[in-house]
């Protein structure tokens, strides 16, 4: 039988409002998971990876065992954490379908425990935009003054900002983020969303390249940034960002078109590509 994820019980802990939540999930691995460039606002100490995501903070601890605990978190979250980390998709089923491609089988067997996340559309539009052409330690840098210059200030940190609280921003109220270019591609995805010439929410039921023209009416996105946006906060696991390292790998491994093993998958298996493409110089 195909494994799935276990729920092992919620526990209550110091006040009513904290929660905490501990699944069952082999495989995982948290740090290449959450700092392989999908998603910018954990930060690890002491083995504790603390994260705002949609609103929410949560610290998560991995317990060693196969199971993981989610603590300050409040139970009506659960949910949403539990989207979050993918976990009603079987992995193992995933990398044994990937791994009848003899460089898959490496590039799984070699890069265990990741999974693609689940993100709020807007923060991950907005995320990736400021991505393009830069580096996880600038793109963390630029979304933290972002966060503190315009997001909710809370006792964990500050909130990713709204929709709402961005709307009518101009490129020049962006100079502080320190975005270059990317703040007027900001300022062309506010005005963009408010007028709902692209509607975030009218993207779930859309197929993937539907979907992906139509986030591409905002400057500055592209393909790549397009297929980010809907594989990390859409799951559209058919959407294959490339960069210049998947480029290569299809380049130099795939000239004659992806493996049908991954059909439908592309997005996932792309995260196995690209770190095995970094750790041997694809």
């Amino acid at each position: 039988m195909p494994y799935k994820p276990v729920l092992t019980g919620i526990r209550r802990y110091e006040t009513d409002d904290d929660m905490e939540y501990t699944f069952e999930c082999r495989g995982f691995d948290p740090h290449r998971t959450l700092f392989c460039g999908q998603a910018f606002r954990w930060r690890e100490t002491d083995g504790v990876y603390c994260g705002i995501s949609g609103g929410r903070y949560a610290e998560l601890f991995d317990n060693g065992d196969g199971t993981f605990t989610l603590r300050n978190i409040e139970k009506e979250d659960i949910p949403y954490w539990r989207s979050y980390f993918d976990l009603d998709t079987d992995y193992d089923e995933l990398v044994k379908r990937f791994s009848s491609d003899s460089h898959m089988r490496v590039a799984c067997s070699e890069n265990p425990g990741i999974r693609v996340l689940i993100q709020e559309p807007f923060e991950t539009l907005i995320s990736f935009i400021i991505s393009q052409n830069n580096n996880i330690k600038r793109i963390t840098g630029i979304i933290d003054r972002l966060c503190e210059q315009f997001g909710e200030k809370t006792d964990n940190g500050f909130l990713f900002p709204t929709e709402k609280q961005l709307y009518g921003i101009t490129a020049e109220e962006l100079a502080p983020l320190r975005a270059g270019f990317r703040a007027k591609y900001i300022a062309d995805a506010m005005e963009k969303l408010k007028s709902r010439e692209v509607d975030l929410d009218s993207l779930y039921e859309k197929d993937t390249c539907t979907a992906r023209e139509e986030l591409k009416k905002i400057k500055g996105v592209g393909d790549k940034v397009a297929d980010c946006v809907l594989l990390f906060a859409y799951h559209k696991t058919d959407a294959f960002p490339r960069d210049v390292w998947i480029k290569r790998v299809e380049q130099k491994l795939y000239p004659d078109g992806l493996p049908e093993c991954i059909k439908g998958n592309e997005g996932i298996a792309q995260q196995f590509l690209f770190d095995y493409a970094r750790t041997h110089n694809i």
